[in-house]
């Protein structure tokens, strides 16, 4: 193939990472500077020009998205390409999932290759199982799954003492055999189980190729290792300016980490293409080191700093502001509205909704968020695998679902203590005797009867039954696609629907769907909008409260990540009048931060008293009015009248006094304004 257009348009930083072919090479991509694309023409470099099959290569991503993308664009230039060629293309979980079903003897750990994968949850409700069945004292059982993750890092050689005088390192061995019993293993394991089995060599890459680096924790760290042989060459790409994960394991010493362990080659891809100068030298304001992030773009516009009274108030502005900046030209798909926590999404959901703005909201659901799909989840994992006992428990239990009998009757039925079983436990036993004449969705659904067990007179029958229906047609659409036997393609889904979720809920961002996105800052990460809104910048809010200076920076480079999401509009938010309890009114230490000459401020300016002045005034006022209350019949009723506001409509005002009035509006409620920000108009 002749790709050499697609190298031509790289810059030199970019050509001088494609073609380095050290035994190690760490990037540091600053943000926008083409990280992505450098990453694919790595691949298409090392495959056409270095004749390295993809079957050679590991790639490694950190979501799914990300390594879809990156398969999506292999496969767009040459369709030649098979499915099979790149499995070895994916997360760190996928590809160690892969190996240890494909390459690894995991016969020697006492698996089998048909293990399944277990979410957190399922494993804290088979530890729980343990300590009553064992009768183990167990202290802080609200703390389990952390308490059971540091019980489990302690090694072997080391001494194993519960600091709480209990059973916790006993319920970790027995956990253990009984995941090996049960054939299962959880997320953690999947790693810690491919590092155990790597070290006999048995899987050698000729090259490891690694995007956002610096989101690797200590087993994803050992697990590049233990790829990595003396002849494997490795390549990895990241900004340090964007660990936001430190929660979940990413540190800043990753690249310190490969670059010492390896005597990596260290090259940089300085030049950001996608944000203005404006935002560039805003986003520079929270890196300790900005003099490292250069921009080739023009000045573009300055940065809107804007106040708002509270949530309410601002959705309302932005529905209007949005409509505006559709009608000059700009899709809605370019526009995205970003905010710190998940629950200050609902006002903007609702009143964009009243105002026919579409919007797709960023939240990650998958089946388990849905009560009848993950019982039939739970259903056809025992079905696939009978040594899951506790998954059919839960089906034989489930109080909305299936036979509906007590925990107690379902453990002796699983365990074989009861001669008698229900329809549905034997059709679970039965199923992959009789699962290879199923072809169809429907099919699938009258195996089971599921008609009998979702209960046709009850009142969410018809939507768990089309919710049933949407799911088994995605099994059936996954197993055509990778060309598999039914079966093994069931259990393909299952093991998949727990790494990564499945779709269900229609939640995701379609970052060509034409709407607005709605996100946090978190899952702004990677994406790029011409138009971007962050509100809520208070303290409490943006940046949250911290407890360390570790936590502090991190919220420095979380504000780094969103603001340089924005490529030429950037507007940001304050609230008067929060509406979050742990926020506090007016703009944080962030909005100071940006120098004054790149701001354009849009704050209201017929008053004479300052913001937190006015707040406070309020405060004041209302704790007044309260003693009054309390002290004598309510006195001075304002008579009824009627205001107009250009959002709300037409409404009565119900309290007034000299700093604030309260108007209720027939579609809106109650609500309440600062006199000086009202924007009422007296009928």
């Amino acid at each position: 193939m002749d790709y050499s257009k697609e190298l031509e348009r790289l810059n030199k930083y970019q050509k001088e990472a494609v073609f380095d072919e050290s035994n190690a090479c760490i990037v540091n991509a600053n943000v926008g500077s083409g990280k992505t694309t450098v990453l694919i023409s790595k691949i298409e470099y090392l495959h056409y020009e270095k004749n390295i099959n993809y079957k050679d290569m590991v790639v490694l991503t950190f979501t799914n998205k990300a390594a879809n993308e990156i398969k999506e664009r292999l496969i767009s230039l040459d369709n030649s390409i098979k499915h099979e060629e790149l499995e070895n293309f994916g997360t760190f979980h996928s590809t160690a999932l892969h190996l240890l079903k494909s390459a690894l003897p995991i016969d020697k750990i006492g698996y089998t290759k048909d293990f399944l994968v277990i979410e957190p949850e399922e494993e804290l409700d088979i530890a729980m199982q343990i300590v009553q069945e064992n009768k183990l004292k167990v202290k802080y059982k609200n703390r389990l799954k952390k308490r059971l993750e540091e019980a489990a890092g302690i090694s072997e050689g080391e001494e194993k003492i519960s600091r709480y005088n209990d059973d916790i390192f006993e319920l970790v061995r027995l956990l253990k055999e009984e995941k090996i019993k049960q054939n299962k293993m959880s997320f953690s394991d999947i790693l810690k189980n491919a590092n155990l089995l790597l070290d006999d060599g048995s899987v050698r890459p000729k090259w490891i190729i690694i995007d956002e680096v610096q989101d690797s924790d200590n087993l994803q760290l050992e697990f590049i290792h233990k790829l990595k042989s003396g002849s494997t060459k490795l390549f990895a790409v990241g900004d340090p300016n964007q660990v936001i994960y430190s929660w979940r394991g990413g540190s800043l010493n990753v690249f310190y980490t490969l670059k010492n362990k390896y005597a990596a080659k260290e090259l940089s891809l300085p030049i950001n293409y996608r944000s203005s100068t404006s935002i560039l030298e805003a986003a520079k304001c929270f890196l300790d080191d900005g003099n490292s992030l250069k921009g080739i773009r023009e000045q573009g516009s300055k940065i809107v700093v804007k106040n708002q009274y509270n949530p309410f108030n601002e959705a309302c502005y932005l529905a209007d502001k949005i409509k505006e900046i559709h009608k000059s030209g700009v899709p809605y798909n370019e526009i995205a509205v970003f905010y710190r926590l998940q629950n200050q999404s609902k006002v903007f959901e609702d009143v964009f909704f009243k105002n026919e703005i579409p919007y797709e909201l960023s939240l990650k659901k998958n089946i388990r968020d849905i009560s009848v799909l993950n019982w039939v989840i739970k259903l056809l994992r025992f079905s696939v695998n009978t040594n899951d006992l506790s998954s059919a428990e839960y089906v034989l239990s489930s109080k909305e679902y299936g036979e509906r009998i007590t925990e107690k009757e379902a453990r002796k039925i699983v365990k074989g203590q009861r001669l008698d079983k229900p329809d549905l436990f034997i059709k679970m036993q039965e199923f992959t005797l009789k699962c290879s004449q199923i072809t169809k969705e429907e099919e699938l659904y009258n195996y089971f009867n599921f008609d009998k067990y979702i209960r046709p007179t009850a009142a969410t029958y018809i939507e768990d039954k089309e919710a049933i229906c949407t799911l088994l047609h995605i099994i059936m659409e996954y197993v055509k696609e990778r060309k598999m036997t039914f079966l093994d393609g069931l259990k393909d889904f299952i093991n998949s629907s727990v790494l990564y979720g499945v779709n269900i809920l229609k939640k995701d961002i379609d970052s060509n769907k034409e709407s607005v996105k709605l996100m946090t800052l978190h899952a702004s990460k990677g994406l790029e909008f011409s138009h971007v809104f962050i509100v809520g910048i208070n303290y409490g809010l943006i940046p949250l409260q911290s407890k360390c200076m570790e936590e502090e920076e991190e919220e420095k480079r979380l504000f780094f990540v969103g603001i340089t999401r924005a490529k030429d509009y950037l507007e940001l938010s304050y609230y008067t009048n929060p509406d979050y309890y742990r926020a506090t009114p007016g703009e944080s230490l962030y909005i100071h931060m940006i120098p004054q000459q790149l701001i354009e401020s849009d704050e209201v300016k017929n008053s004479n008293v300052s913001l937190q002045e006015l707040k406070k005034q309020i405060q004041e006022e209302k704790n007044q009015n309260k003693k009054d209350e309390t002290a004598a019949e309510p006195v001075n009723k304002i008579p009824i009248k009627r205001v107009k506001h250009k959002k709300y409509g037409i409404g009565k005002v119900i309290k007034e006094d000299d700093m604030m009035v309260e108007v209720e509006f027939e579609n809106y409620g109650v609500k309440e304004f600062i006199k000086a920000f009202s924007e009422l108009e007296l009928l």
